[in-house]
């Protein structure tokens, strides 16, 4: 394993062990909503300050981009991009969907990469160049041709409800197309099940570059495309993502054009 991935593992399972010590005190926590239908507790602010402990002892002056405390640091060559807990909303209701999610940027590409799943004990971890993992056991894409009995995760466009029913055109030509469609609201652990097999394609407009940093470099490490909406590689800066196998990818990503809006169309 590269040892800045060992390092994020490291960093990860501390945040993940912290989030396991709440699952069963859930009453307890102290909530805060920083949207509508976006939330935060205690537990976030917990794990995070966890992962950047660790990654300070061992790269103090790398930067770091949080989700919970924002930018820190102003090394252009290494930057840390961190979800402490994936699914705040699943996490607060107890469904048990979300993840722990590290992904390291250098000089402007995703090179290593971490999601941790502390209920399931699942470690998807990649390294550019060197393939991606589960817990030891190499990850390919699916092998599906189209989406002719694909199964496709997605994530409502919560953040922005103006795009609302652009989504929801899209949803309804995909959905006749497809074997069934899955929004589990974690959107780390979703791109994680894209590299292992387990969904075909994914779609998703909105998103943060936390929410996928890792999750893009272990689909295209096994064998997977991602793109924009366009087409091109600008997912981390516009959070509109597309993914998949490859020719997966390719049908859902014309599907999905005609109901862009203008703010879409990259």
């Amino acid at each position: 394993m590269h040892p800045m991935l060992n390092i994020a593992v490291r960093a990860a399972r501390a945040a993940g062990n912290q989030i396991l010590r709440y699952v069963d005190r859930l009453d307890t926590l102290n909530v805060s909503t920083k949207q509508r239908n976006e939330f935060f507790s205690e537990v976030d602010q917990l794990a995070e300050q966890e992962i950047i402990k660790v990654l300070r002892k061992f790269y103090p002056d790398h930067a770091i981009l949080a989700e919970e405390s924002g930018a820190q640091g102003s090394n252009d060559d290494y930057t840390w991009i961190i979800d402490p807990l994936d699914g705040t909303t699943n996490f607060l209701h107890g469904f048990p969907q979300f993840a722990v999610s590290i992904g390291l940027q250098h000089r402007g590409q995703i090179e290593q990469g971490v999601i941790y799943d502390p209920l399931r004990n699942e470690l998807f971890t990649a390294t550019r160049g060197s393939g991606v993992h589960m817990n030891d056991r190499r990850l390919r894409i699916s092998r599906k041709e189209g989406l002719e009995g694909a199964l496709l995760g997605t994530g409502f466009p919560f953040r922005d409800i103006h795009h609302l029913e652009a989504y929801l055109a899209m949803f309804r030509d995909l959905f006749p197309l497809t074997a069934g469609i899955r929004r589990a609201g974690a959107a780390a652990l979703d791109l994680a099940y894209v590299a292992a097999g387990r969904l075909d394609g994914f779609w998703e407009i909105g998103l943060k570059p936390w929410d996928m940093a890792a999750g893009v470099l272990m689909i295209q490490e096994a064998g997977g495309s991602v793109s924009d909406f366009s087409g091109g590689k600008a997912y981390l800066e516009t959070g509109n993502v597309v993914c998949g196998a490859p020719k997966v990818h390719a049908q859902l990503l014309s599907t999905i054009q005609p109901h862009l809006l203008d703010d879409l169309k990259r």
